[in-house]
C-alpha cells in the first residue's frame, strides 16, 4: 500500500517538541492520519528518499534553516523533486518546501525586502486560487499562521499564484498543476504559532516589531486543517 511521504527538512525548537511533537507530528495531528499511512524522511540527515513506488503523495516540511544555505542535501532533494514531477506524484511544500519547490524548478528565493512576516495574518485568493483543486477549499480571504524571513521571490516558469496578501506576493502557487507551496504554516496551531513568537521575542524586538501587536494577530482558525485534509482526500 502506497503511503504519505513527509520529508522532514529540519526541527522544531525543543520546548515546542516537548508539548507539540515535531513537524511531522504537526501535520499528522491536523490530517488525523496514522502514523502507520506515513513515512517520514529526515532528509537533512542525509536519510536515503524512498523509492516513488512506495509513495502515493508527499509532503514538506518547514525548517529553521534558510533555502539559500545550499546544504548538501538540498540539490539531491531537488532532483527528487523533479523525478516526482516526472511520476505525476502530488506534493505540498509548506514554508521552506513551498520555497525549495521554487528553486528546484527556476525560479529565485532570498530574503523578503519587508524583512520577517510573523504571526497570523489575512490571506486573499487569486482568481486563480478560487478555481485550484487545492487551494479553493479554502475561502476568498482566509487566515493564516506565518513566521518567516525568506520568500518567494520569482516564481518558476509556468506556476500560477494562487494566494497572496499586502507582504507576500506569494503565498500560495501551483506547478504542473499537482505541486503546490504554500508559504503559510497550515500544520501550526495557534498554541504552536504563539511559541514560535514567544522562543523568538529577543530576535523580533531588536528587529523592531511589537510584541504587543503580534500578540494580538493571533487567533484560532480551522484553515490549515481545511487545506491538509483537501490535499490528502486528492491524493
Amino acid at each position: 500500500m502506497k503511503k504519505l511521504l513527509i520529508i522532514k527538512t529540519g526541527t522544531t525548537f525543543p520546548i515546542i517538541s516537548e508539548k507539540y511533537g515535531d513537524f511531522e507530528d504537526f501535520i499528522i495531528k491536523q490530517i488525523d492520519l496514522s502514523k502507520e499511512d506515513a513515512i517520514v524522511c529526515p532528509v537533512y540527515n542525509d536519510d536515503i528518499l524512498p523509492d516513488l513506488k512506495e509513495v502515493s503523495g508527499v509532503i514538506i516540511t518547514g525548517s529553521h534553516s534558510m533555502v539559500t544555505d545550499q546544504d548538501s542535501w538540498i540539490k539531491i532533494l531537488e532532483e527528487y523533486l523533479r523525478e516526482i514531477a516526472e511520476n505525476n506524484i502530488p506534493v505540498l511544500g509548506i514554508c521552506y518546501g513551498h520555497q525549495l519547490i521554487c528553486q528546484a524548478f527556476g525560479g529565485t528565493v532570498g530574503y523578503h525586502p519587508k524583512g520577517k512576516e510573523v504571526g497570523t495574518v489575512n490571506i486573499q485568493l487569486t482568481e486563480e486560487g478560487k478555481k485550484d483543486p487545492l487551494l479553493s477549499v479554502l475561502p476568498e480571504n482566509f487566515l493564516g499562521h506565518v513566521t518567516h524571513s525568506q520568500t518567494v521571490l520569482k516564481l518558476p516558469k509556468g506556476a500560477k499564484t494562487l494566494a497572496l496578501n499586502d507582504f507576500e506576493n506569494h503565498h500560495g502557487f501551483v506547478i504542473y498543476e499537482k505541486i503546490w507551496g504554500v508559504q503559510f504554516h497550515p500544520e501550526f496551531n495557534l498554541g504552536i504559532i504563539k511559541s514560535y513568537i514567544l522562543e523568538q521575542e529577543d530576535t523580533l524586538i531588536r528587529e523592531g516589531h511589537s510584541m504587543d501587536t503580534l500578540y494580538n494577530s493571533l487567533k484560532d482558525h480551522d484553515y490549515g486543517k481545511i487545506l491538509l485534509k483537501r490535499f490528502i482526500n486528492l491524493i
